[in-house]
C-alpha cells in the first residue's frame, strides 16, 4: 500500500522505533522485540504494517482479532493475544494466537492448553503478574507465578515463554518493571527458557527498556487515538 495512511503510520513507525533505539542504547541492552496492538484499527492498517517491516502484532480480543487474522493469513506474522482470555474464548484463540501474554490461573491455563491441541498447534504462554494488588490491572499474585509457570510447562501444547504485567495506574513505572524483572529472574532459576518479559506501552517504553522488557505492546503511539469500537 502507498497511500497517505501508509505514509502517516510509517512516520510514527519510525519515531517509536528510534525511540526504543535511544532508550536501548542508553541502557546498554539489546533492542526489545516490537509488537504493534492493532486494538480497533482494520485488517488494511495490519497489512500496512507488514508492508512496513513489522512481524508482530497484537489483539486484546478476540472478537476484533480472528477477522483481522483470517483477512491477513497470506502475511508472515506472529499474533500475539495481550489482552484477558476468557476461558471460553479459549478454542478460538488457539487457532491463531501464536503468544498468549495474559495467563494468570489455572482454568485459563488449561483451556488454552485443550485448545492450543485442537488446534493442533504449540502455543507460547506468558504469565501475567500483578503489580498492584488485587483491585488493580490484573494479573497473578507474585507468590502464585511459580505454580501457573509449572502448569504451563507441563502442559501438552503450551510453551513456558515469561512474564508480562501492565504499569499500575499512578505508581513509577520504572519501578514496577524493575519489579517484574526480578519475578522473572526467579522464574529463570527454574526455567531458564523462559526469557521473555513483556512490559512497556506507547507512554511507558523507555522505562520498560531500562528495566529489561524483552517484549514491547505499543499501540497508539503508531497507529494513532484508537478509533471507537465496533
Amino acid at each position: 500500500m502507498n497511500d497517505a495512511r501508509t505514509t502517516e503510520i510509517a512516520t510514527s513507525l519510525a519515531e517509536v522505533r528510534e525511540r526504543i533505539r535511544v532508550a536501548s542504547v542508553a541502557a546498554r541492552r539489546t533492542e526489545p522485540t516490537l509488537i504493534v496492538v492493532t486494538k480497533t484499527w482494520p485488517a488494511d492498517d495490519v497489512r500496512r504494517l507488514a508492508s512496513l517491516g513489522v512481524t508482530d502484532v497484537g489483539e486484546n480480543r478476540d472478537q476484533e482479532a480472528a477477522p483481522k487474522f483470517d483477512a491477513t493469513v497470506d502475511l508472515a506474522l506472529r499474533w500475539h493475544m495481550v489482552g484477558q482470555l476468557q476461558r471460553n474464548k479459549a478454542n478460538h484463540v488457539a487457532r491463531y494466537a501464536d503468544v498468549v501474554h495474559a495467563l494468570d490461573r489455572a482454568e485459563i491455563v488449561t483451556a488454552l492448553d485443550r485448545g492450543a491441541g485442537l488446534a493442533q498447534r504449540r502455543i507460547v504462554g506468558l504469565i501475567q503478574v500483578s503489580l498492584d494488588g488485587a483491585e488493580g490491572r490484573g494479573g497473578a499474585a507474585p507468590e502464585s507465578v511459580a505454580a501457573i509457570a509449572d502448569q504451563i510447562a507441563n502442559s501438552e501444547h503450551l510453551d513456558l515463554g515469561g512474564v508480562m504485567a501492565v504499569a499500575p495506574l499512578g505508581a513509577d513505572p520504572g519501578h514496577a518493571f524493575a519489579e517484574l524483572v526480578r519475578i522473572s529472574d526467579r522464574l529463570r532459576s527454574d526455567y531458564p527458557g523462559a526469557s521473555m518479559i513483556s512490559a512497556g506501552m506507547s507512554e511507558d517504553l523507555e522505562q520498560a527498556v531500562a528495566a529489561g522488557a524483552t517484549h514491547l505492546r505499543v499501540g497508539s503511539s503508531i497507529l494513532g487515538m484508537r478509533s471507537p469500537a465496533r
